[in-house]
């Protein structure tokens, strides 16, 4: 009955060109001066005046992937290809995995704007040559500073601000805090303070209070841990209980490791791909989690912090009903089976059950 406290709270989750060929040439020709479109005209063989495109105007292709500054793919920027040529400027949306491209693009200088939103615009330059198929150095964008017109700086951690302020507004069925799930795949890390403040408005949420009073009932209604009697005394020590094993997990495995580990808690959701690749994913988070420097690592807080809280638990349960160390490992193992279950329920289920969710693209992770 032990782990009916993890599964209850952490169903509270709080708890994604075509290169044209050359012409052939049969003879030999020379460029007409003066000839805007570029149009041959054989001379000093008798052939016709056959009109075939240039060699050194083959069309190219300019192409390039977009990355955040952990070096994940950015989705959705803005990609513009100008020319000094007069010719129209061309614009296309990078995709899900970050790669943009134009076909057809005459040789010659160019250059490349990229904007997307929460990111400074970025530029790049080259010449392509003719017929050439020309990638773009990876471009990295960098967080964007300045976003208004006084010119006010925004940090990281004001944009990972905004971000758990909106997090915080997310509830499944518009009542259970669903805090610990991000849906923008690519959101910024979170410093150790935003980690504690968001452990903190989920321990106090009166949900969490509400779902402890369930679970203390249910637990005197089966008379478990004996040791705490019976009334109204025995129900308050059977609630105090339940809600420390709560806010142990929720402090330990949400915010104090994962600030000194400096790992991420949050479930990221993936929302795209097959559905094979996204029940992997999602059960995949129950031992991996992103780093602050947005690489994936083994989940250390998450299975310390289960550890912890059930070895802590032995200070205030009846010496009777008290786990010896292999049952504490063994309801780290469950803990990490439950955490892999509500993980597919966040990908496949919880979602369409969440409100205020902010409208974001999910991406490939």
């Amino acid at each position: 009955m032990r782990r009916c406290t993890a599964w209850v709270f952490w169903l509270i989750p709080g708890v994604l060109a075509c290169n044209l060929p050359a012409l052939a040439q049969s003879q030999q020709v020379q460029v007409v001066p003066g000839v805007k479109s570029g149009l041959l005209e054989a001379q000093g063989t008798g052939a016709s005046a056959g009109q075939e495109l240039p060699e050194q105007r083959l069309p190219g292709s300019i192409s390039g992937i977009i990355v955040d500054p952990t070096g994940g793919a950015v989705a959705g920027a803005r990609v513009r290809l100008l020319r000094d040529d007069h010719s129209p400027d061309q614009e296309v949306l990078s995709g899900d995995d970050g790669q943009f491209s134009f076909a057809n693009v005459a040789p010659g200088p160019f250059g490349i704007t990229i904007t997307s939103t929460g990111f400074a615009t970025q530029t790049s330059a080259g010449i392509l040559r003719p017929g050439e198929s020309y990638t773009v150095p990876q471009i990295a964008m960098s967080l964007a500073t300045a976003v208004t017109e006084v010119h006010v700086i925004v940090s990281p951690a004001e944009i990972a601000e905004d971000q758990i302020k909106a997090q915080e507004k997310q509830r499944v069925l518009g009542v259970v805090p669903n805090f610990y799930v991000s849906y923008e795949h690519h959101a910024v890390p979170l410093n150790s303070k935003q980690k504690f403040e968001l452990a903190w408005k989920t321990t106090v949420d009166p949900v969490s209070f509400g779902a402890t009073g369930v679970l203390a009932g249910i637990q005197q209604a089966q008379n478990d841990f004996s040791g705490y009697g019976q009334g109204a005394q025995g129900y308050g020590k059977r609630f105090g209980a339940s809600y420390a094993n709560f806010v142990a997990s929720t402090y330990i495995g949400g915010a104090i490791l994962p600030s000194l580990l400096k790992q991420d808690p949050r479930y990221f959701y993936k929302g795209s791909g097959s559905k094979r690749s996204r029940m992997l994913y999602a059960i995949a988070n129950s031992v991996i989690c992103k780093g602050d420097n947005g690489h994936w690592q083994a989940n250390y807080s998450s299975i310390l912090g289960s550890l912890a809280a059930g070895g802590i638990s032995n200070l205030y349960y009846p010496a009777e009903n008290r786990d010896g160390v292999q049952l504490t490992f063994e309801n780290a193992l469950i803990g990490i089976g439950e955490s892999a279950a509500i993980n597919v329920l966040q990908e496949f289920v919880l979602r369409k059950l969440t409100r205020n969710v902010p409208n974001q693209v999910p991406v490939n992770p």
